[in-house]
């Protein structure tokens, strides 16, 4: 089932899950001033310039929080996904996210980006922006 917004996302969770939806988002919002969002592929998603940079996911055990470019930054702690530059990192309760290392990762983010948007324009070759 679709929902065309990031707050029918939210109400549409599990009630464990919502909470930790709420932080990352209150986050990423904090953090990632200027960045447009919306539900993209079914899933809250952050973008700079049209480039994806944040969102996150509900798996079947967890939310998982997942950096388009994370796999090229310096700070720790993330842990890679899929065969491109992806990284993640997974909760199950909203203890778990340490504001910290999320804001640094954040703030990398903003800085260390590699070209999604066009992706699909260069047959699957990923082209580095900042």
């Amino acid at each position: 089932m679709g929902h065309d917004t990031i707050d029918a996302w939210h109400a549409a969770q599990a009630s464990a899950d919502r909470p930790i939806c709420d932080l990352l988002r209150a986050e990423i919002d904090r953090h990632l001033t200027g960045a447009e969002s919306r539900v993209w592929h079914a899933h809250p998603v952050w973008f700079l310039s049209g480039n994806p940079i944040v969102g996150y996911s509900k798996l079947k055990h967890c939310v998982r929080l997942l950096f388009w470019s994370g796999q090229s930054f310096e700070a720790p702690g993330l842990s890679a996904e899929g065969s491109f530059k992806a990284a993640e990192k997974r909760f199950t309760a909203p203890d778990q996210i340490d504001r910290d290392a999320l804001r640094r990762w954040l703030v990398e983010a903003q800085s260390v980006q590699w070209d999604y948007r066009n992706i699909v324009k260069r047959k699957g070759k990923l082209v580095r922006l900042l």
